[in-house]
């Protein structure tokens, strides 16, 4: 029954997509990077919205100067064994600093059983069955731009601190995500990500590697799959919750985009499956 509903719901998002916003466009000229022994520049400059909550792996690029981002999603995580999970608005608004440095700061709820599928908060979850609310900030700098074979790159440091719920310990989360952009237009990226987290007062570590190959249809759809993992160390009962998942956007404009991602657990102790839609809008 849950696998018709769950292809009921893909069908119905895509005709509502279409319907609203038109089929995709023809295809234009992509706006590429070139890797590879003395490539160090771009064909064109891309100028189009990048946001963290595309993918789990967040994007190595930050906002631009003077300019702001603002993402939001829903999350929704049927687990395993438990309460379905729920968790909104995922509100992230990022301020570009000059051309390489943003600062951070949102706020989230999660109601239900235990869950995660949204990169931005991790290390901001204790990933046990709770209701709570907490705001994050931080910042994010970009630590390399692509030549040749070393990718692009940026780093974030952020902070998490409980505003409701059953827990008053602040948490950080310390990651580093990589890209490569090829000339067709393709990307691969992939990151990793530290996060402390508390779980009735016991205190423990949180890893999630990630890796994501982003293709894009034309100038305006882009369609990608990604891998994902979170694991803990230092918790009296470990967690190890493992995703295979793809999605993909459409940009209306070069500021505004909307988003879909689809999981389902490659392990038995990862959630059946998770669902995250949202948008991201710059200006």
């Amino acid at each position: 029954m849950f696998g018709k509903a769950r292809h009921g719901l893909g069908v119905a998002i895509a005709l509502l997509t279409i319907a609203a916003f038109g089929s995709p466009a023809p295809a234009a000229p992509m706006e590429v990077l070139r890797i590879g022994p003395g490539a160090t520049a771009s064909e064109t400059e891309r100028d189009d919205i990048e946001t963290d909550r595309d993918t789990f792996t967040f994007a190595p690029t930050t906002a631009g100067a003077a300019r702001t981002i603002t993402e939001a999603s829903y999350s929704f995580i049927d687990n395993a064994t438990g309460p379905e999970a729920h968790s909104f608005p995922e509100l992230l608004v990022r301020r570009g600093i000059g051309e390489r440095f943003e600062l951070r700061v949102g706020i989230n709820y999660e109601a239900g059983g235990p869950g995660l599928a949204s990169g931005t908060q991790v290390g901001g979850e204790d990933l046990v069955s709770e209701e709570e609310s907490r705001m994050l900030y931080g910042a994010k700098v970009e630590t390399t731009d692509q030549a040749g074979w070393i990718p692009m790159s940026a780093l974030i440091v952020q902070g998490f601190t409980p505003l409701y719920g059953p827990t008053h310990q602040s948490t950080m989360m310390v990651g580093e995500a990589w890209a490569w952009r090829f000339a067709n237009g393709w990307e691969w990226r992939s990151g990793i990500r530290y996060g402390t987290g508390w779980a009735e007062e016991d205190f423990f570590n949180q890893w999630a590697p990630s890796t994501a190959l982003k293709i894009p249809l034309n100038a305006r759809w882009e369609v990608h799959a990604e891998y994902f993992g979170i694991m803990t160390t230092g918790r009296e009962k470990a967690i190890n919750v493992q995703y295979g998942s793809c999605g993909g956007h459409v940009l209306l404009t070069k500021d505004l985009e909307l988003g879909l991602r689809l999981g389902w657990g490659l392990n038995e102790t990862s959630p059946n499956f998770f669902a995250n839609t949202g948008f991201g809008y710059r200006y």
